[in-house]
């Protein structure tokens, strides 16, 4: 049977609903093979397409199935691991290279949106960071090095400034990033799906692939069926990845973190949230959320190692929200779903070569649409020889995930972070 999506906010606003690609029938050469079909996989193929290179995608479900299409749908610059994390790895030159390809990563989708006219993406400019604790000099110290090193328009919101975007207790202080912003991923994803198509790549959904070939000059992805005769295979499966590849499974974590849609609330939404922009506090579990058409909320909320939904997850998601704003009790859930995500150890997007003509590009969890859109862009000028930027994170590499110990280990620091988030929280009470 073909694959569905699940039930999310996006598939209910999908522009296009009827377009499918169909699977792989029969044998098929390609100058390059790309594994998955979410947001890396794609920028790959619309990147070396847009270079004159002939390629076949492979989805196993459909376009952007797994978290390319079902998360919050926030675009900003950085990465999921902070600045000094990445600073005990690389040199603070290499960092601000690092840091300004995340830059370029979300002007890749500001650019994609404006020159194919994806107006089923909605985008709306605006981010807010916001903290539970008072940290008004360290987010001002943030904002003069961004503005400084960066060149980005960030500013630090006072408590009385945030209020009268934020009716609520929680929050101390924010920045406010105007030219960050927030969209309809899916849409988007799809829009690129069928430039990709546009443009000559052959796409095809329903096709995991089950076995691979890497060895010699001409590589071999099979499927169920047909197969894939390729001289470069880029493989940029992600949460979802299973035993194909070993050393990607084996480097990678797959996180889940979750979502609810609520009801539409009309102007009685401005009662809590009177911004338009994407919004997230700075947790390491944090909740990220915006206000979607009809004045309904996004709310997104924790990452666990667990795999399966939670019995009383829209519950649970609906009572986190009530404790940010009490204003909007008895409004009532549509639905609410989970996305898993691939992360690695070391919270870095994984990109480089597995072998000769075989590359990775996956690991965006947390900061995925600019990061994934960046990696396929330095994936496919690496392929071409235009640049080798995809260089810039080879100290991160494919750490191995620690197995199921990793898995456990993961969560127990999740838990930690939790933690001294409640602690630092209670004592700015």
């Amino acid at each position: 049977m073909p694959t569905e999506y699940v039930d999310t906010y996006y598939k209910r606003t999908l522009s296009d609903p009827r377009t499918r690609y169909p699977a792989l029938a029969g044998p098929e050469s390609a100058e390059v093979c790309v594994v998955g079909g979410g947001l890396a996989g794609l920028s790959v193929a619309l990147e070396l397409a847009r270079r004159g290179r002939q390629v076949t995608l492979l989805e196993g479900s459909r376009i952007a199935w797994g978290a390319s299409g079902r998360n919050g749908g926030s675009v900003s610059p950085a990465f999921s691991a902070g600045a000094d994390a990445i600073r005990r790895h690389v040199d603070e030159d290499h960092y601000r290279a690092l840091y300004r390809l995340s830059m370029e990563g979300v002007e890749v989708i500001r650019a994609n949106i404006r020159d194919l006219d994806i107006r089923d993406a909605h985008k709306v400019d605006g981010r807010l960071r916001v903290v539970r604790y008072d940290a008004g000099d360290a987010l001002q110290r943030w904002c003069e090095e961004q503005q400084r090193v960066f060149e980005r328009d960030v500013r630090v919101l006072s408590r009385a400034q945030l209020r009268e975007r934020l009716v609520t207790e929680a929050y101390f202080q924010g920045v406010d990033d105007p030219t960050s912003f927030h969209f309809h991923p899916l849409n988007y994803a799809r829009a690129l799906a069928r430039e990709c198509a546009r443009l000559g790549v052959r796409i095809h959904e329903d096709t995991p692939a089950q076995q691979l070939a890497l060895d010699g000059a001409v590589k071999q992805v099979a499927t169920a069926g047909g197969r894939v005769e390729a001289r470069t295979v880029v493989l940029a499966t992600g949460g979802y990845t299973g035993a194909l590849q070993p050393a990607l499974r084996r480097a990678m974590l797959p996180i889940a973190t979750y979502i609810m849609l609520t009801e539409p609330l009309g102007e009685r939404v401005r009662e809590a949230i009177r911004s338009d922009a994407a919004i997230g506090d700075d947790r390491r579990a944090g909740n990220y959320y915006r206000v979607l058409d009809g004045g309904r909320i996004g709310w997104g909320s924790r990452i666990t190692t667990r795999i399966d939904d939670p019995p009383d997850l829209a519950e649970t998601l609906r009572r986190e929200l009530l404790s940010v704003y009490p204003q909007l009790q008895g409004l009532r859930v549509e639905t609410a779903w989970s996305g898993r995500m691939a992360y690695a150890r070391h919270l870095m997007p994984q990109i480089g070569l597995l072998a000769p003509d075989v590359w990775y590009c996956t690991a965006f969890g947390g900061h995925g649409m600019n990061t994934a859109s960046i990696g396929g862009r330095v994936v496919a000028e690496g392929i071409t020889g235009d640049s080798h930027r995809y260089q810039l994170f080879q100290p991160f590499g494919l750490a191995w995930n620690g197995g199921a110990l990793g898995r456990a280990a993961v969560q127990l620091t999740y838990w930690s972070y939790q933690a001294r988030d409640w602690w630092r929280e209670r004592r700015s009470r």
